[in-house]
Parts: structure tokens; sequence; C-alpha cells
């Protein structure tokens, strides 16, 4: 007979053994939602399980919505609309852009007003304008060397290689990109001007502008300069993004007759992918008086940045990926060298108004660049980033613009703190828009504004006005 003891055991059992039972249920459950979230890596995917036809596929399904997302964003940021400014023009004759485009925020009569209210205020009402937070990738997610249409053509039909993407299309209008093709100066030569004849330099043409001109080393580095090699997301592999297998792309693909054409891209230094930067492609006029490079500037020469260029940026900062990729290693000495010896010649574009000491000819300005340049050293504390010749210290500043704003994704974009940014030299400014390192700036308009809202400088409507005004001598 069971007794009522031995009944209270079996049932202590059973529950003890059903218990068990749903833990390890639990356990499993857990363990299979586990399994289906992402890990997160610092690496990319090396070895694809599908075919280049079947990823084509994929991307360019997504192409027409990912584009209308990135555009409906900038329509919400900024004016797009055409408005030169009166008098004013690039080296070969392109318009400036003018007038501040960022869109002030609802409820916000007008720029002093919204200058006046302390930071805390602003982010906890949402006030910062949308135009002054990070601007994603138009692709954000995955990023990836982007340019724009009339580079894409103009390779297209000097080399018949491809730089478009079958997935993507580059967001900012020409309007307020630098003209195309840019001049070349270089401080070898002044004699000469425009060495470039209004022609955008390449593998096919460098030889019969620069022959006699250049010596061999520096001939040598432009010729390399030009030379295509393999990128992330052009060359021969089965998970490019261009149509056909790709030689890759050049230097000067980006920095379009070593000046820029405002081709984007992700910083390769930053993970996961959601807070890298976009970048905005500097200019390499005046790359010899700069002293730090690369995205997070811990490079010290042009040589360094030369020779890293290819093994990082090119393939999103993952050796891994560009050994399959196909990475082309520099040689330090007869390469990457001679490519610096080149850059390090590219000049400024001139600037008449400017004396020896880079301040303003008392012979040549008007009142109202004066007036700016008066701003500029004093009220607007811009000399104490950018002094003169150059106006640029050669150090890092942290803006800490997300005072101003709360944490927030953008298209694949988490806006939140920039940290330190180099200081880039301010000659020739006018010709290298849009502005700040990922081009959220469209004019020099936007970027005196956004620098007033950030820095805290209250000026007036004039005193701003002027500053600009000084800017476009520079």
């Amino acid at each position: 007979m069971v007794t009522l003891r031995t009944r209270k055991c079996l049932r202590h059992v059973a529950l003890a053994f059903a218990t068990s039972t749903c833990l390890l249920v639990f356990a499993d459950a857990l363990f299979a939602q586990e399994k289906e979230k992402p890990i997160a890596s610092s690496y990319m995917t090396v070895d694809m399980t599908e075919s280049f036809a079947e990823i084509k596929a994929k991307k360019s399904k997504d192409k027409a919505e990912v584009v209308k997302r990135q555009l409906d964003l900038l329509a919400e940021r900024y004016d797009l609309s055409d408005k030169p400014a009166p008098g004013i023009k690039m080296t070969r004759g392109k318009a400036v852009q003018a007038g501040i485009r960022a869109k002030l925020p609802t409820g916000v009569k007008s720029w002093e007003e919204l200058a006046e209210i302390p930071p805390a205020e602003i982010k906890a009402k949402g006030l910062f304008p949308k135009g002054f937070l990070p601007l994603p990738h138009p692709k954000h997610n995955e990023g990836g060397m982007l340019f724009p249409q009339f580079m894409i053509d103009e390779i297209l039909k000097q080399e018949k290689r491809d730089l478009a993407r079958f997935d993507l299309n580059f967001d900012i209008p020409d309007l307020f990109l630098p003209e195309f093709p840019a001049a070349i100066f270089l401080t070898t030569r002044l004699d000469l001007g425009d060495v470039s004849q209004g022609e955008t330099v390449t593998i096919k043409n460098y030889y019969r502008f620069f022959n006699g001109i250049l010596n061999p080393k520096q001939l040598e580095g432009l010729r390399l300069l030009v030379t295509p090699f393999p990128q992330q997301q052009f060359n021969a592999t089965e998970d490019r993004l261009c149509e056909e297998a790709s030689n890759g792309v050049t230097c000067f693909d980006c920095h379009t007759n070593g000046h820029t054409n405002a081709a984007t891209h992700l910083v390769g230094d930053i993970r996961p992918t959601e807070r890298r930067r976009r970048i905005e492609t500097p200019t390499l006029r005046g790359v010899n008086i700069q002293r730090l490079f690369g995205s997070q500037r811990a490079l010290k020469s042009v040589e360094d940045f030369t020779e890293f260029e290819q093994r990082a940026a090119y393939f999103d900062g993952d050796p891994v990926i560009a050994t399959k990729k196909g990475v082309n290693i520099l040689e330090r000495g007869s390469q990457a060298h001679f490519m610096a010896e080149f850059q390090a010649i590219l000049d400024f574009p001139p600037a008449p108004k400017l004396d020896v000491f880079g301040k303003l000819d008392t012979k040549l300005a008007s009142e109202k660049e004066f007036r700016g340049e008066v701003v500029f050293n004093g009220a607007g504390r811009c000399i104490e980033c950018h002094p003169a010749p150059y106006y640029t210290d050669n150090l890092m500043y942290d803006l800490k613009a997300e005072r101003f704003f709360k944490e927030q994704m953008v298209n694949g974009r988490l806006a939140s703190h920039d940290g330190p940014i180099k200081t880039f030299p301010l000659r020739g400014i006018k010709e290298s828009p849009p502005y700040m390192h990922d081009g959220r700036c469209l004019t020099l308009e936007d970027t005196v504004e956004f620098h007033n809202l950030v820095l805290g400088t209250k000026l007036t409507a004039e005193q701003k006005t002027d500053l600009t005004a000084f800017l476009y001598c520079l």
C-alpha cells in the first residue's frame, strides 16, 4: 500500500521533473531566438553564398525605394532651389549657391531667435535644425564609394570604365557641388595658371598635360593617382556593386584634378556601421601645408595617407575583405612617395584680394569684406581655429553639437556625437561645397549659421552676411 508520505514524495518528484522540463523547453526557445539575432562583428562577410546575378537582382529591386527615401530627407531638410550668389564664381565660371538652405524648425521665426535659445532647451524641444544633423550616406547600412553623375559620364567616355552603382544614385544636386572639371594650379609653375585647360585629367591624357612640367618622380606619382585599383564596390568579385567586373577606382575619381567632386563614402574606422560617418571628399589643394590625415587624423603625413588609403578606406577598413578583392599594396619608396610628391605641389586657387600674409589687401577689398574680416578675427571666433595665411591650425576640435539634439536614427545613420574633427584650410573655400566633414551644410551661409549656433557667438544678421563676403575672398 502507498502511504500518504510516499504519495507526497512522488508528487514533489513529478513537479520537479515537470519544472525542469519546462525550463529546458524555455531555454531551447531562448537559444533559438538568440540564433536568429545577427551577431555583431568587426568584419565583413568574405564567403558569399549568392551569385552576382542574385545579389544584383536583390539590390536593384530596392534601389528606387532607397533613392526616394534619401531625396525625401534632403527635401525635408533643405531649400534645394537655384539661387546663385550675385557676381561670385568659381575659377572656371560655375556659380556659387547662396543663402541659408537649412530649414528653420517649426515655430522659430528667425535664426537670430534660435541662437538665443539655450542648447538644453533646443534639445528638449527638438528645435535643432534637421539640416544641421549628421547627414547619412544615401545607403548608410552599406555605404561605399558613390560618385556624381557627371564624373560617371566623363570616365565612361574617356576610359570605358563604369563608376555607376546598380543599387544607388548620388544624392546632392549638382548645383551644390564643386565645378567640374576643376582647375589645377601648381605651386611650382604659377605662370601656367590652370594646367588642366578645362579637361578632366585621367590615365588617357595625364602625360600630354604634364610631360615637361613635372619631374620623373612626380609624373610617375600622377600616373598612379589616375590608375584604377580594386575597391570594395568596384572589383571583380560576386559582391561588387558595378555592372561589369571592374579594374576599380582611382584616387582622382574622387579627388578630380587634385581637387574634389564631392564623391561620398563612409569612414572605415568606426563600428558598427550605423555609427560610421559619411565622408565628403576633401580637396587635395594645399595638402602640402596640412599635417593630419585620415578620418580619425591618425596619419601624420600625406605619404602615410597615400600608402594606407589602399589598404583601409578602399575596403572599409577591413584587411580581410581587401585580400579577397585585390588590394594594391603600394611600395613606400617608389610609389607612395612619388604620389605624395605630386600631391604636395597642388596649389590653392588664386585669391587676388589677399596680401602675402593672407590678409585682405587694403587697396582691393570692399568695405563689406573688411567688416567680414573683422568678424572673422573677433566676434565670430573663426580665427581661433583658422588663422591666416592658410586658415587652418592643423589641429582637431570637438564642437559637441550633440548638446543640441537627442540621439536619433536617420535613414540608417545614428545621429549622435561627431567627436574631434580636423580644422580644414579655408583657402579657396567657395570652390569646395558642400561643407563640414559629411557635407551637411550646402552653402557657406549654412556653415556660418551652424557655427554661430553651436559656438554661441550670436552674430547679427549683418555680421553673418559680412563674414560670408570675407570667406568668398579666401
